[in-house]
This record gives structure tokens, sequence and C-alpha cells, in this order.
């Protein structure tokens, strides 16, 4: 994990979000004529000059603000440049030179770290705007004229950040990190969470509904693993999504769930089960997702001995069609049972990618049909050929058949259910497919 670090700085709407996409390649950051959008350190992978190296877009700096948000957002970009190898400080040649820009100067000065000038929105082709002179001020070196929105300058801008990468080291690739997606509605507690686990104040904080709006990754290795937590915003029920910038958030979360090989799905011990809790659940089990069900802010209830037990049952009625998945009860304020969460992600993402034999597999299938006879209708009898395990993530079982129609839904979950009893897969749906003899495609 010793790539390169590359961080864009700079005061609010000069357009650090669009040039960070840029350099990415893909509309990563989230980008609206809007200041302050982007509030967490969002990263990506870049390549260049055949080195691979992360790039963080960071919220903007305002040097002097007493604003909650604001101060946020300055305390995250001051940690992207404490970690950074390069900074690059975006400044706005439609607005020239400002009082804000020499504060952040002087503070990137401070950080005694390389530091390459950007001066953005320089979009005409062939003349240089002689306004870009007065940026030699700052006393950080050679401005580099860019424009985030036609990619112009973005080559140079590289090349002076490859200047100051250090010596690249072998080393071999990591392919055993676990991604964990911490997801759920707004203010359940996903970014304290991620605080407890890495330590440091990674993620924004906020009592704010909707404080985190892009999706997150933070690297964290211990005894049980490498693991890459990606925090994502809180998913509100639709009618509420309103604002443009919110619809991106639901989107990113979306992303996020598709990118991680576990969920891990919050829940406000608080409130219960909600509506949006089921809708946030139901993405990660149709995406085949390993799940675990996270019982946030344990420590605020007033429990008795039954007060779990009773909790359990709410859960497993109303998350009716994830009964796999385990739940754990925990306190992100206070570290309660946080621990035993590295064990369980860890198994849960071994049951997902667990592999069967098609010898085994026959075995339990000769001795279900055995126990309980298959459909029929009209005198014509289910008959199941056998069965094989066509992939993991989640697991995918194929039964070949001789006729597709007569394997009813409820055989099917039977089925299913002597697949679990007998090999686990705990924390994984399972995705099982019929074929008739003879079908082609599919």
């Amino acid at each position: 994990m010793s790539k390169p670090l590359v961080a864009i700085v700079g005061r609010p709407n000069v357009g650090k979000s669009m040039l960070f996409n840029k350099l990415v390649g893909r509309r990563l950051s989230i980008v609206e004529d809007t200041p302050g959008v982007t509030r967490d350190r969002l990263y990506a992978e870049c390549e260049w000059r055949g080195r691979t190296f992360d790039i963080v877009d960071t919220g903007g700096i305002e040097p002097g603000t007493t604003t909650e948000i604001l101060s946020f957002m300055r305390k995250q970009a001051e940690i992207a440049i404490s970690h950074a190898n390069v900074i690059v400080f975006v400044c706005d040649i439609k607005t020239g030179l400002t009082a804000a820009d020499q504060d952040v100067a002087n503070m990137l000065l401070k950080a005694r770290k390389p530091v390459v000038l950007a001066v953005n929105k320089m979009d005409q082709v062939g003349m240089t705007n002689p306004d870009i002179f007065e940026f030699y001020n700052l006393g950080l070196g050679d401005p580099i004229a860019v424009s985030a929105v036609h990619g112009h300058g973005t080559g140079d801008l590289l090349d002076a950040c490859f200047e100051h990468f250090p010596e690249e080291e072998e080393e071999e690739e990591e392919t055993d990190i676990v991604k964990v997606a911490v997801i759920g509605k707004p203010n359940v507690g996903k970014s304290s969470l991620i605080n407890r686990i890495l330590g440091e104040e990674r993620v924004i904080v906020s009592n704010m509904a909707g404080t985190t709006r892009d999706a997150v990754d933070s690297y964290f290795e211990n005894e049980e693993g490498k693991f890459l937590f990606i925090d994502t915003a809180g998913m509100r029920k639709k009618s509420k999504v309103n604002d443009q910038i919110e619809k991106f958030s639901v989107l990113r979360a979306a992303m996020a769930i598709e990118r991680a090989d576990v969920c891990l799905i919050l829940i406000d011990a608080n409130e219960g089960v909600t509506e949006q809790d089921t809708k946030v659940a139901g993405m990660a089990h149709e995406a085949g997702k390993a799940c675990i069900i996270v019982v946030n802010k344990w420590d605020a209830i007033e429990k008795d001995d039954k007060t779990m037990a009773r909790m359990r049952e709410d859960i497993r009625r109303d998350l009716a069609y994830m009964t796999y998945a385990p739940i754990l009860f925990i306190s992100a304020l206070t570290g309660q049972r946080v621990p035993r969460l590295f064990q369980l992600i860890k198994y849960v993402d071994d049951q997902a990618s667990m592999r069967i034999t098609t010898g085994m597999l026959n075995s339990l299938l000769a001795d279900a049909t055995a126990r309980v006879q298959p459909p029929s209708d009209k005198g014509r009898r289910l008959k199941i050929y056998y069965m094989t395990q066509a992939g993991t993530r989640p697991p995918h079982f194929v039964c070949f058949c001789n006729d597709a129609k007569l394997f009813h839904f409820s055989y099917q979950r039977y089925i299913e259910n002597q697949i679990r009893n007998t090999f686990g897969l705990e924390g994984t749906p399972i995705r099982l497919t019929v074929r008739q003899r003879g079908d082609k495609g599919e």
C-alpha cells in the first residue's frame, strides 16, 4: 500500500473535483457549481508514465472559517496534506489571486511538502493569459496552466507531480484485501464506526444527517487480515432526495455496494428496522453481497435480559429475506464489540467464496430428494439429474432437470435450505438456477 499519494487542495469552487475527475478519467467525485460540495477526502487510483499512484480530492479550505462543516472540511484537507507525497494546489484564473489563496499557500509552505501550483480555467488554447504571472507571488514556483474542463495542461501537471514521487519499490500485489462497504440510512453512525476502527478522524462525523456525501476508502490491517472500508453517504427515501448532489450520493452508495465483498448494514438501535433500512439491505441482498447486520448505538438502550433477543426477533421478522445474515450489537461510540466485527467479516467473506465439489452436491441432492419427493403435475414428476456450482460471491448453483416448470419455488427453497444446513454458507445469499435438459444459451 505504499503507492505515492497526490492531494488536490485549494479554496472552494476553484475546480478541484473537476480536475480530479479529469485526471482519474471518470466521474468519481461529485461536481456541482456549489462551494463545499466535496466534504470528505475521496481517493482514486491513477497511472502516469507507467507508475501507479493514488490521488485524493479534498473539500475546499477556508482558512478563517468558523462554520462547523467548513472547519471539518479544512481539517480533512489538512489530514490529506499530512499523508501526501505531492500536493497539487489549485487556483482559479477567473477570480485571480485572492487573500484566501495566499492563506492556503502559507499553510502549504509550513507543511514542507512538494507543491505543484495549478492555475485552473485556462480554457483558451494558444495565448497565455498574462494574469497567470501574479500567481508567482505565492512563492510556490512556476504556475502550470490547466483546464479541468478540456484537459489542457494535465500532462504537464502530472509530469511535475511525477518528479516528486519517491523511488519505486518492488512489492507483491495485495490480493487478500477484503473490501467492506458500510451502508445504512443517514445518521446511524457509519462514519463514527470507521473512525473507531481507524483510530483517527478519517471521516467527518457530525449529528447533521447527510454529512458524508462521497464514498470514501480507508485501508486497515490487523491480526485478522487486511480490510478496505468504504464509508458511504446515508441513503434516504427517494421523496427526500430532492437536491442534485444527494442523488449522486445515493448512486455512489450503490456503486460502493457493487465494489464491496462484504456489506455492513448499520441499524440504529433506538429506532429498530425502518422502511428505509429494508431498502438499503435489499440493495446489498440483490447485489449478492455477503452481509452482516450491525445494530449500532446499543449503549444508548435500556436493557433487561430479553432486550437483545427481542431486537433479534424483530430484525429477523422485518428483514425476512436476510435470515442468513449474522447480527452483531455494537456501540461505535464506546467501542463495545467492535473488535468482533473483523472475525465476522473474514468469516462471511470466506463463506461467500466457498467452493463445493459436484460430488458433494450430488450426494446432498440424492439425500434431499429421498427425504422429500420432488413435486409432480398431472402425473409428470420432476427429475433432478444433477447439481453443480457455477460461481462464488455469491455461491451460485445450477440444477439440471427434466422440466423447469415442475421445479416449484418452494422446492427450490427446500434445496437451498439443505445446502445451508449441510455447508453453512452463513452471511451470504445463494443463487440457484434451474436448467432444463436440452436448454441452450444459459
